[in-house]
């Protein structure tokens, strides 16, 4: 049994650049409140981007995170809308077409306190965000943010 690394995919290597950007850009912004303001126009560029699906759901995600958890800033991360609390992201929405996956996902990072005995989940595949959806989705920011 032989495996070879074959590196990063193309989408991987996308994903590092566009975070790279992020970096520069940020250090680049001005006062506080101009580097949210400008922060979250970047990550609604980058959802108006998205193919029709992954749009539809990246804009409700962003209204259920936005409305629900105030504390959290929007943020661009790896080419990916995320959200964060005192500059570390939280949680984030992967689209499916970034990376050429069957789902889109929201996931949470390790500062997110979705703990739950030994194992928990840290990403949900998103195939359509319905009402309950965007329920559950409020209730794993807020459980996140205690």
């Amino acid at each position: 049994m032989s495996s070879t690394y074959e590196g990063f995919t193309a989408e991987e290597r996308a994903a590092m650049k566009d975070h790279a950007q992020e970096m520069k850009k940020a250090s680049r912004r001005g006062s506080r409140a101009d580097k949210a303001a400008e922060a979250e126009r970047d990550v609604l560029a980058k959802i108006a981007e998205m193919g029709d699906s992954d749009r539809i759901m990246a804009e409700r995600v962003h209204t259920v995170i936005t409305a629900g958890a105030p504390a959290l800033a929007p943020k661009l991360w790896y080419g990916m809308p995320a959200y964060a609390l005192n500059g570390k992201v939280v949680c984030f929405f992967k689209p499916a077409e970034k990376f050429k996956a069957r789902y889109a996902t929201l996931g949470f990072s390790d500062q997110a306190k979705l703990d739950d005995g030994p194992m928990w989940a840290a990403e949900f595949a998103l195939t359509e965000v319905t009402p309950e959806v965007e329920e559950r989705i409020g209730a794993l920011v807020k459980q996140a943010l205690s």
